[in-house]
């Protein structure tokens, strides 16, 4: 059995592949939370697509696919903000045109190449296990710029994700908020792309945070709990892919969503059992329960 944990670990590139999931986790459970907080989870959704050009133009050019993921990551945000403030086009609508034009932008460039549908799958799934050191410094660089602007406006995307509307009347900038909330999930989006690949990556920035939410109801917590998630479920969907010679992505999301179905079923306040029994409880105190006779105190 310790064979079985340790074993995997002894290869450089599963060394390369866990620091990546770790980093990667840590950063996709911090901004998570504000994600799902804000029901911000269809926009993180056209993020990751709509990137997808950019990842291939750099693919294309032979260069790190962060480049030019984050070249459009930053256009989409910037597009979905602008748009958003319309009165003309809906938020999903604008959301909706951009993210599958850009989507079917990448999908055209790279059926143009060679080869092209073993790249796609690369591009669209991931692949951790390739992941080089230079990779890693810059996963870490984009994680640490990334925690350290939401730490320090913390409070106030704090404040935004709770309630809006008061923090607008509190004369805070909402719209410069959002739109800095929506860069930093690009970037979160762009670095994490190589890991989980560009479909699975929401899951990864989504389900973490989900999970913690149903295990406490204190922002801190989750954001504590939300990277731990995300983290065991990383480096436990690796252990399980390399025993089980799956795709590491597909299966650091299923070991995620895994974690979720079991927290939604046994967490003790939110809990579909806790539920359960709560309503039990419910059902047999109004069963013995028996009103006072007011006749008996009319006099």
């Amino acid at each position: 059995m310790f064979d079985f944990i340790t074993e995997p670990w002894s290869y450089p590139f599963m060394q390369r592949a866990a620091i990546e999931v770790v980093i990667v986790g840590t950063i996709c459970g911090f901004v998570g939370c504000f994600v799902v907080l804000r029901g911000l989870s269809f926009i993180g959704d056209a993020l990751a697509h709509a990137v997808f050009p950019g990842v291939v133009l750099s693919y294309m050019a032979g260069r790190s696919i962060i480049i030019g993921a984050f070249i459009f990551g930053l256009l989409t945000a910037l597009g979905i903000g602008v748009l958003s403030r319309s009165r003309r086009v809906s938020e999903d609508a604008a959301i909706g045109v951009i993210f599958a034009a850009f989507f079917a932008l990448g999908v055209v460039l790279i059926s143009r190449q060679s080869g092209f549908k073993r790249d796609l799958a690369s591009l669209l799934f991931g692949n951790v296990l390739g992941i080089s050191q230079t990779d890693i410094v810059v996963t870490a660089v984009v994680a640490v710029v990334v925690a350290a602007i939401l730490f320090v406006l913390l409070k106030e995307f704090t404040l935004v994700a709770f309630d809006a509307t008061m923090a607008r009347s509190l004369g805070y900038p909402v719209f410069l908020l959002d739109t800095l909330l929506l860069l930093l999930v690009s970037a979160t989006i762009v670095v994490s792309l190589q890991t989980v690949g560009n479909i699975l990556i929401l899951a990864l920035i989504v389900t973490p945070p989900a999970t913690a939410r149903l295990l406490t109801d204190r922002l801190g917590r989750m954001m504590v709990l939300s990277v731990g998630v995300a983290i065991a479920s990383g480096l436990g969907g690796l252990l399980i892919s390399y025993h089980a010679d799956t795709a590491a992505g597909g299966t650091i999301v299923l070991t995620a969503t895994a974690a979720f179905l079991a927290a939604l079923i046994a967490a003790p306040n939110h809990g579909l059992v806790s539920g359960w029994l709560q309503g039990r409880r419910g059902d047999h105190h109004a069963h013995h329960y028996h009103p006072v006779d007011e006749s008996a105190h009319s006099h």
